[in-house]
């Protein structure tokens, strides 16, 4: 049996099964079916990581060293896909993709969130190079430039006017006439002098060259094209929450989640199951940032210590 299973292998799970490891379990793996990282992987550069400030190097240049330090202290990678966990008496069996079943002592989630691919022509080719999904990590890279933001929601003018007080101006694109935003939120907006709000209108094509996003092609409800002359568009159109683990047979939740699906904790990262812990994006009121994951990898790594030591 293992003393603690952590699915998910970014920053925040990462970083869990250091925290175990270096605490003094023996028996750790992680679940992760592919290379360790999670997204952050695909940023070319990192400027907001405490005592990570070199331009020359990309997010996988970045979690490289966190890879080889979390495998120093015995954490072990399996690449096996969980499909379910489910808690059998006072420990968790795991349903493994292959049909095994792996049982554990505890369990921490950590497979996180995806940001919604709006899915005009050319997002996924300029993804990185032009094309965001986040104004906290990339804003900067286009200060005192000119900018577009794609969405409706609460999200969406958020960032349009985080992004304004760093671009010299930015445009905000949304499909409908309406914002599904909060009254507050859209007259804030409407009253900064450097949003231009662009209504009933959605993005047909993204285009650039080698060196990233140049324009971006609009179509309003009339099928009229226009072109918006911008390097950078950020993308807000909804999250996938990675919650699919967390359900059992019945298509129910085994622990308490919000509205949205993201799973309520404690400040230990505890959930409403004992042993079981969530850490990163997956948990409600994530701030989707890796130095926010990587610290509640280390507190749920933490919290899983004690809960071993308590139970023995």
């Amino acid at each position: 049996m293992l003393d603690c299973a952590i699915i998910g292998g970014g920053p925040a799970g990462l970083t869990a099964g250091l925290y175990t490891t270096r605490g003094g379990l023996k028996n750790v793996v992680m679940f992760e079916m592919g290379l360790p990282g999670g997204q952050i992987t695909q940023s070319s550069e990192i400027e907001n990581y405490p005592g990570f400030f070199d331009h020359t190097k990309t997010g996988m240049d970045f979690m490289d060293s966190w890879m080889e330090q979390c495998f120093h202290f015995g954490l072990t990678h399996k690449m096996e896909k969980v499909l379910k966990v489910k808690k059998v008496d006072e420990h968790f069996e795991l349903t493994l993709e292959s049909g095994e079943k792996v049982e554990s002592k505890t369990v921490i989630v950590a497979t996180g969130s995806t940001p919604k691919r709006a899915g005009f022509k050319g997002e996924d080719e300029f993804f990185g190079r032009g094309v965001s999904t986040c104004a906290t990590c990339d804003g900067f890279f286009y200060k005192n430039r000119e900018v577009a933001v794609l969405g409706g929601g609460d999200t969406a003018l958020e960032e349009a006017y985080y992004l304004s007080k760093i671009c010299s101006k930015v445009y905000l694109i949304h499909r409908r006439d309406e914002f599904r935003a909060s009254p507050l939120t859209i007259q804030r907006v409407q009253k900064t002098q450097n949003i231009e709000i662009i209504t009933n209108t959605h993005i047909k094509e993204a285009i650039g060259d080698s060196m990233g996003l140049s324009r971006l092609v609009l179509e309003n409800l009339n099928a009229e094209q226009s072109v918006l002359e911008v390097n950078g568009i950020f993308v807000f159109v909804g999250r996938n929450i990675n919650n699919g683990v967390l359900k059992s047979d019945e298509d129910n939740f085994i622990c308490e989640v919000n509205q949205y699906g993201e799973v309520s904790v404690d400040l230990k990262m505890r959930t409403s199951v004992e042993g079981l812990f969530v850490a990163g994006d997956l948990r409600a009121d994530a701030q989707k940032q890796v130095v926010c994951a990587a610290g509640d990898g280390a507190v749920a790594g933490l919290s899983v210590i004690s809960y071993i030591q308590e139970m023995e």
